[in-house]
């Protein structure tokens, strides 16, 4: 067997023992032909066992794996990606099969890759203008005949009433904007919008004056995760094909605290109408999402989605192994549960109501963006559904939340490297692609 610094690794995936002796029934069997992934036939969690086995294959120092033999199908080779790739080992995977499917599995990983390496970029990397920098130029090499943008920054942002990211933002020598990428296939101005995404672009989150611990700041970097994402789903659909006009929102700011920051007690009065009482500064992301959702609705999109890494009550709630899915529209919501059944993402939806709205109140203002008990008290994650709930039209038919509770591992686990994962990305996809 080869390792580190040496030639790709031959993984096969087997329903028959390769060895004797010890390693008989063990998940790994090793030989000098190669590393064998051992389960028995119509094994429980069989993905999950894949995955599983491919980080322990790359703990071994395994610097790049070949997949070979005839038992790795499509699912296989994805969950034994996922796995493996790691950081600086995003892509250090050969796949197996027909042409076909191999072109699609590494458009796949490429797209993943890039997504996680953006979500795993310092904040000194990764400011707000350049996170959208670094989508519009990747997007637009995807289809550079179909891809519009536009950039609105700094004092802009106020003058067109974008005042949730402007507001979040000010306080940062890095200015905040908001990126409109306009993917338009039949490159006709009149082409309803067929879909929006909308994602969460901070890319670090001190927590303002509602200043977050050392130890919660610390993976702050990857509270841009739901923008890596949404831009990642937008990138995997153009590459499968996507023939529909989609709309891509990205909420770019940096929250931290100076002269310039905005503070408790605030009121942000939105485009809309909508004031807000600022009760924590830290429950930054619905406060830009909202802006974004606000430009998304503007555009009469049936179907609008938006993803961010939002509430620590969604990761108690699921544990950091789903994401966390909010929908007032119930056949929305089962298009989404079907689209991550397919992806084999796991998805979990938590419940919201239109009287969720009135769960944060505020004497000064129609809502406030949080309560001021820690973490938002009971039903956090719900809450801010519910705030959000408020800017999108017709009563939040065809919209979708995802609070991406399994976007970000601050350390490996048994599935996953640390760092971004991605989860996410090929679900929603999966929506826009679809008429």
């Amino acid at each position: 067997m080869t390792t580190a610094n040496s030639a790709p690794v031959t993984i096969t995936l087997t329903t028959n023992n390769q060895t004797s002796g010890w390693q008989q029934d063990k998940t790994l069997q090793i030989s000098n032909e190669g590393i064998a992934i051992y389960l028995e036939q119509d094994s429980q969690f069989r993905l999950r066992k894949i995955q599983m086995a491919a980080r322990s294959i790359e703990k071994l120092g395994v610097a790049h794996a070949q997949l070979a033999g005839d038992d790795w199908d499509e699912a296989s080779q994805w969950a034994f990606a996922l796995g493996f790739s790691c950081v600086n080992k995003l892509e250090s995977i050969t796949f197996c099969g027909a042409a076909e499917l191999v072109e699609r599995l590494n458009n796949k990983l490429a797209v993943y890759a890039w997504s996680r390496d953006l979500t795993n970029q310092t904040p000194a990397e990764l400011y707000p203008l350049k996170l959208a920098e670094l989508t519009s130029n990747y997007i637009k090499n995807l289809a550079p005949a179909h891809v519009k943008t536009r950039l609105i920054q700094g004092k802009a942002l106020q003058d067109e009433q974008w005042q949730g990211i402007y507001n979040v933002g000010k306080g940062s020598v890095n200015e905040p904007c908001l990126l409109e990428l306009d993917f338009n296939p039949s490159n006709d101005e009149n082409t309803p919008v067929a879909a929006c995404l909308v994602g969460k672009g901070i890319t670090f989150d001190s927590g303002g004056y509602s200043i977050k611990s050392s130890a919660g700041m610390f993976d702050m970097k990857c509270d841009m995760g739901g923008a890596a994402v949404v831009a990642g789903a937008l990138a995997l659909a153009i590459k499968q094909g996507l023939a529909q006009r989609v709309k891509l929102y990205l909420c770019c700011a940096e929250n931290m605290i100076s002269n310039d920051a905005y503070k408790l007690g605030d009121i942000i009065t939105y485009k809309n109408g909508v004031t807000c009482e600022v009760a924590n500064t830290d429950a930054e992301g619905r406060l830009v999402l909202a802006d974004g959702l606000l430009a998304a609705s503007e555009t009469g999109a049936p179907l609008i989605i938006d993803a961010a890494t939002l509430t620590g009550a969604a990761v108690l709630a699921t544990g950091g192994d789903y994401s966390a899915l909010f929908s007032l529209d119930p056949a929305a919501a089962a298009k989404a549960h079907n689209a991550a059944k397919a992806s084999n993402e796991a998805l979990w939806q938590l419940p919201l109501e239109p009287w969720h709205q009135d769960k944060c109140p505020s004497v000064f203002a129609e809502t406030a963006n949080s309560r001021t008990q820690k973490g938002g008290g009971a039903g956090g994650a719900s809450n801010a559904a519910g705030f959000l709930s408020r800017f999108v039209n017709n009563e939040g038919a065809g919209w979708l939340h995802f609070d991406l509770a399994a976007a970000y591992n601050a350390d490996a686990t048994s599935l996953w490297a640390a760092g971004a994962t991605g989860l996410g990305i090929a679900t929603i996809a999966d929506l826009i692609s679809t008429p």
